[in-house]
C-alpha cells in the first residue's frame, strides 16, 4: 500500500513552456526523491515593458511517493 504527496512546483524558461516545465522537473528532481507524475496546471509569462515576452512559466504539480520516517 502506498501514500503520495503532491507539492506545487514553478518553472521558467526564456524558451518556451515546454522548457519550463522540463527546468521545473530537472530542479525539483535534485531535491525530491521518489517524483511520480507532474501535472500542469497553469501557463503564464513575463512580459517587459514594451510587451516582450522575457520568460515562459509553468506551474506543476507534482506527486512523490510518501516515505515513513
Amino acid at each position: 500500500m502506498s501514500a503520495y504527496k503532491v507539492v506545487e512546483i514553478i518553472g521558467s524558461s526564456p524558451e518556451s513552456w515546454e522548457a519550463a516545465t522540463k527546468n521545473a522537473i530537472l530542479e525539483a528532481a535534485k531535491s525530491i526523491r521518489h517524483l511520480r507524475v507532474a501535472e500542469v496546471n497553469r501557463f503564464d509569462v513575463n512580459l517587459s515593458d514594451d510587451g516582450q515576452v522575457l520568460e515562459y512559466r509553468a506551474r506543476l504539480k507534482v506527486s512523490l511517493k510518501h516515505e515513513t520516517e
